[in-house]
């Protein structure tokens, strides 16, 4: 690697935060979704570090799915959209995969499968967040139709809406239309992502779905106890590549945004929005250089970017810098963007390669 941009992913911190969820939810088991390259931190690396410890994993979409079965994970593994034409349902049976199902075409579809006892199937109700799911009041004829036509549903889910904030009342009225809507199915239940593991023991359920919260970072738009283990675990860091002097009324950067009211000493640093730091950070967006804070000043650019090392002691090119991490919360970088952690996390680019430490 002749460029120093480089994710650095510890796999243990995975390890750790994954225990976590399951410690806050003991009665429940735990499904790791590694959906989205699981998070920008790597599928297969992170799905074959914990496929001795997790009893399944969730992804987003039947091509991740089958990428982890190309690469001998052999879990059981839930594709979250399900899939929606007969050949598609015949691939998933073929390399044994779950699906969730979510609306009545997929169930037309499922119905033409010829071994339909090799779908294992989620189904999944809208309780409030109107994205994907059967009406509540739909839940149980579909129910039926699955059933009638040979099909094993082996657990209902819903998907919460707004329990990254514990102030909302829509946490609570979605768990109270899901409670009314399962009863009778005599089903075992999915309802908390991150946020609900983090802070709503009353959406724990048989199969709890811990995403964000794996990679070491809390979706909740508060501090939560609860979310004080989590280890990052994710550092972006790139290098300084040029340091000069900007005499005070001087601008730096595409468009002229940021002007010097001091003499200034500034770093460009050998990341940009190719590698998916954002285009949009604005002035004042923290990176760390020698353990010091040191702020994004004018427009960042396709390769490089640039801060502020007015002040800063014993800095030279070559020195490392982290752009978010251990010591600038990937979180902290969102809010300053006006973006969440995630989007950050899986806009990491593939021409960005990953280092890993293994447990």
């Amino acid at each position: 690697m002749y460029r120093k941009t480089v994710a650095f992913v510890d796999l243990d911190a995975i390890g750790n935060n994954y225990s976590l969820a399951s410690a806050l939810a003991p009665e429940s088991k735990n499904i790791a979704v590694i959906k989205a390259d699981a998070y920008g931190h790597g599928m297969l690396r992170v799905a074959e570090a914990l496929q001795d410890v997790v009893p399944a994993f969730a992804v987003a979409i039947l091509d991740e799915a089958l990428e982890l079965r190309a690469a001998g994970i052999s879990q059981p593994i839930l594709v979250l959209e399900g899939v929606n034409d007969v050949p598609a349902c015949e691939v998933a049976a073929a390399n044994e995969l779950s699906l969730v199902v979510h609306n009545q075409e997929q169930v037309s579809q499922l119905l033409k499968v010829t071994s339909p006892g090799d779908v294992p199937l989620w189904i999944k109700v809208d309780t409030g967040m109107h994205r994907i799911g059967f009406a509540p009041g739909d839940l149980k004829p579909a129910l039926e139709r699955l059933r009638a036509g040979g099909h094993d549903v082996s657990v209902v889910c819903t998907h919460l809406a707004c329990a990254d904030d514990l102030a909302s009342n829509v946490t609570r009225q979605q768990l109270d239309t899901f409670k009314a809507c399962v009863t009778g199915t005599d089903l075992p239940t999915s309802i908390s992502n991150s946020a609900g593991i983090l802070a709503w023991p009353a959406s724990h359920a048989d199969w709890n779905r811990p995403g964000y919260m794996l990679y070491g970072n809390s979706p909740m738009t508060t501090d939560v106890e609860s979310a004080s283990g989590l280890q990052p675990a994710m550092s972006l860091r790139s290098e300084i590549i040029a340091i000069r002097e900007v005499p005070a009324g001087e601008s730096v950067g595409y468009g002229a945004c940021w002007t010097a009211k001091r003499p200034s000493i500034i770093g460009t640093v050998a990341a940009g929005y190719a590698d998916g730091y954002p285009r949009h950070a604005p002035n004042g967006t923290p990176t760390m250089v020698n353990h010091q804070i040191a702020s994004l000043v004018g427009t960042v650019s396709m390769d490089m970017l640039s801060i502020d090392l007015t002040g800063h002691d014993n800095v030279a090119i070559g020195d490392t810098v982290e752009l978010w991490g251990q010591g600038v919360p990937v979180n902290e970088v969102a809010t300053h963007c006006g973006t969440i952690g995630y989007e950050l996390l899986a806009g990491v680019t593939a021409r960005v390669p990953r280092s890993y430490t293994v447990p």
